[in-house]
């Protein structure tokens, strides 16, 4: 039997066993005090309303669009401290303390995406193969804190994050372990900042495994006017009541399939789930995204690129042409050798595995790789 975990580092903690129950969990908030000089300088008033909400993603979405150079005159700096809904587990029979795979979700999730349901679960794949998981709530998702959508919420200062974290981890700041080994793991937006981790930062991460990525993002505009974005505290006034208009999420059920399944592999009640538990994205993200882009050129460990075959945003729903789209991201990591850079592609699965039948396979067969890559 494991000992109770520490709630060390973490405030309003709870204790709770993992959803398999084979793992001490510990939920709260973790404080980061971090800065970035990544952030755009928007020149965009908060959106009065929705008119204007369709209108940013039409500016945005339009092809040869140069709408964020006419809206922005550079970086600026951003500091402060800011509050992270997280959850760490750590398996009970645990043999060593090494090792924790640090999750990052994408857009129109929050946290929960790791562990969506029984059967969708990467963290139940990864506490089962004996690896500790902490996840979390980006910047303005979830129980984390909501600054301003359109100039603090954007890329820069969530890869900012994500790294203070990680740090966090390996000087044993949570829980009182310190782990010597930190696997990233993203899903979409969350593979954008686990790959810019990997090139701003080359030693805060042993491996990395991207989900839902590729370099190709021919597919985003049509993502995007798929999802068709809602002023969030108008279309869930019950969960977002009071979020400033720059928070946006899915419109319907609908939205949320076009941008996130592709059928016939997933489940309906799924879809229904998906739609109940999303997430908000921000404005300021949709915007920054590309300012964080850039290869590691430093960075030497294990990467994984896993997709569905039919993504949308990163692969036009086809990520099998022209030819293995995921291959392409190689380019990005030049001191990785061939045998440690890893591609997959799922069948019959969308932009969003965890939701998908394949999501169980998938995630135990991730695991298989870290453990034959000795991790």
């Amino acid at each position: 039997m494991s000992e109770i975990p520490t709630v060390t580092g973490v405030i309003w903690p709870d204790i709770h066993l993992s959803r398999s129950g084979s793992a001490d969990c510990v939920s709260g908030i973790v404080s980061v005090t971090t800065a970035t000089t990544k952030n755009l300088e928007l020149h965009l008033p908060s959106p009065l309303n929705q008119s204007q909400v369709t209108q940013i993603i039409l500016d945005f979405a339009t092809s040869g669009s140069t709408y964020i150079q006419s809206i922005s005159t550079g970086t600026q700096n951003v500091t402060g401290t800011y509050e992270i809904g997280a959850t760490l587990c750590v398996p009970i029979n645990r043999t060593s303390n090494h090792l924790v795979q640090f999750l990052t979700h994408g857009l129109g999730f929050d946290r929960s995406y790791w562990d969506f349901a029984s059967g969708y679960s990467y963290v139940d794949a990864a506490l089962t193969n004996g690896h500790a998981v902490f996840l979390y709530d980006r910047l303005g998702v979830g129980l984390s804190s909501k600054p301003d959508p359109v100039n603090l919420v954007q890329a820069g200062l969530q890869l900012e994050i994500a790294n203070a974290l990680i740090c966090k981890l390996r000087a044993g700041e949570l829980e009182n372990t310190t782990f010597s080994t930190v696997v990233g793991v993203g899903h979409s937006f969350g593979s954008v900042l686990t790959q810019a981790v990997t090139s701003t930062y080359p030693r805060s991460l042993d491996a990395a495994i991207l989900t839902g990525y590729s370099l190709n993002s021919t597919g985003f505009p049509l993502f995007l006017t798929g999802v068709n974005l809602a002023i969030a505290s108008e279309a869930r006034p019950y969960q977002f009541s009071g979020s400033q208009n720059g928070y946006t999420v899915a419109s319907t059920a609908i939205s949320n399939q076009i941008g996130f399944f592709h059928a016939p592999g997933f489940d309906p009640a799924i879809v229904s789930l998906a739609d109940s538990t999303k997430g908000t994205i921000a404005v300021g993200e949709l915007l920054s995204t590309s300012a964080i882009v850039g290869p590691a050129l430093e960075f030497n460990g294990t990467v994984a690129i896993v997709n569905g075959i039919d993504d949308l945003p990163f692969c036009n729903g086809n990520c099998s042409s022209p030819g293995n789209l995921l291959g392409q991201v190689k380019q990005l990591y030049p001191r990785v050798s061939n045998d440690s850079f890893v591609t997959s592609l799922v069948p019959n699965t969308g932009h969003a595995i965890s939701l998908h039948y394949s999501a169980g396979a998938v995630y135990e067969s991730v695991q298989a790789l870290l453990i034959a890559k000795g991790l």
